[in-house]
């Protein structure tokens, strides 16, 4: 099929699911800090003026865990009472134990063993050419969208918004190509002081011109659909670290193993194998091999080499599929291998927790840094 309608959708750093998010990088990330073989896997609920932090740690550093979430809830903008949901007046459980020495036995690296894979289980990486991202084009601009409103909010230009919100985007594809945007919808938490139609038209005059070159007559643009977005974040939805993975990666274009990743630190594959996997696609596609590429990865807990590696070029190889399989070789999917190559021990994750995982050129897994190697390897 290679004329379609596809939707991909995006949600700001307030909406609920990314305040978790951000609050378990943020802790990953004060604990990398202090500790880089910190061994971390931090979940976070919100709700009504009410945090739980649970999960496991263990680490040398010594890490407020409160402090940090009331400091990355300000930071997103959650400052007033008057939210139902702010930094200084919403209570904080923390439930954080040490890791599984069971677990640990089977991830740590000794001196007879290499480290193994923290879990079992297969992560996917995707990419495509249809933007300089190597990203879909759905996805990039509803990232944009949404970023976009995060910068009028920040910057006093649209002073009602509030940190809560959501974009999609409906592209038509001719012959598997972006071709023009069929329907944008955007929803903006804003305070009362607003009127639907100062919001349309704000929208329309600040944000909608994002994606200009791809918008016609008979596009369709919903503006806050329901009418009213007054009651948002934490105080109109429960939020739960790990509950937009599609968001995170690539807007429902490539398959999903189920992991989630932030409040992972980097031994656990669900976290370093995905974006291993997105390294090693990213760079298939931009050595020319193919238009499309997906990469699946699987893993054993206590294993250090994959179980398979598996490549889905979609038809749209420019060589033998066979010869770009075999290029994958010059990629060592170790989990210390990944680390080692990515330096992932670092406290990079918690800008990582909203606008997505993938396509941002300072990643490391974003990095072309492997066309020249895959290049060579079918020479």
């Amino acid at each position: 099929m290679n004329n379609y309608l596809f939707t991909s959708e995006s949600v700001g750093n307030g909406h609920p699911d990314k305040v978790c998010d951000q609050i378990s990088d943020s802790i990953l990330d004060a604990c990398l800090e202090q500790d880089p073989n910190s061994r971390v896997a931090v979940e976070t609920l919100v709700t009504t003026q009410f945090v739980v932090i649970a999960g496991e740690v263990t680490t040398t550093a010594n890490i407020d865990y409160e402090q940090v979430a009331r400091n990355t809830i300000k930071e997103i903008g959650y400052t007033s009472k008057e939210l139902g949901f702010d930094y200084q007046n919403a209570q904080i459980l923390v439930k954080i134990h040490q890791q599984s020495p069971d677990i640990s036995q089977g991830v740590t690296k000794t001196e007879t063993k290499e480290q193994g894979a923290g879990d079992q289980g297969m992560m996917f990486g995707y990419a495509t050419n249809e933007t300089p991202e190597f990203m879909p084009l759905t996805l990039k601009l509803s990232h944009d969208l949404v970023r976009k409103a995060k910068e009028l909010r920040e910057q006093s230009v649209l002073t009602y918004l509030r940190p809560d919100c959501k974009s999609q985007i409906t592209l038509n594809y001719i012959d598997g190509k972006p071709d023009k945007i069929d329907a944008i919808v955007l929803s903006l938490n804003h305070d009362e002081s607003v009127s639907l139609e100062q919001i349309r038209k704000d929208a329309i005059e600040h944000l909608i011109p994002i994606c200009k070159d791809y918008i016609t007559n008979e596009t369709k643009i919903y503006v806050n659909p329901t009418g009213r977005f007054v009651v948002g974040g934490p105080n109109g939805d429960t939020g739960v670290t790990g509950r937009k993975i599609i968001v995170d990666t690539y807007g429902g274009f490539a398959r999903h193993g189920g992991g989630a990743f932030s409040g992972k630190d980097p031994s656990k594959v669900d976290r370093s194998g995905a974006y291993a996997a997105r390294w090693v696609a990213k760079n298939i596609v931009a050595a020319g091999f193919c238009d499309r590429c997906e990469i699946q990865l699987s893993y054993c807990i206590g294993m250090a080499q994959p179980l398979n590696i598996y490549v889905d070029t979609f038809g749209t190889e420019k060589i033998p599929i066979e010869k770009i399989i075999e290029s994958v070789k010059v990629f060592d999917l170790t989990p210390s291998g990944i680390i080692n190559s990515l330096k992932l021990k670092r406290p990079i994750y918690k800008r990582t927790a909203s606008f997505g995982h993938f396509g941002n050129s300072e990643y490391p897994w974003e990095q072309l840094d492997m066309v020249e190697k895959l290049r060579n390897a079918i020479d």
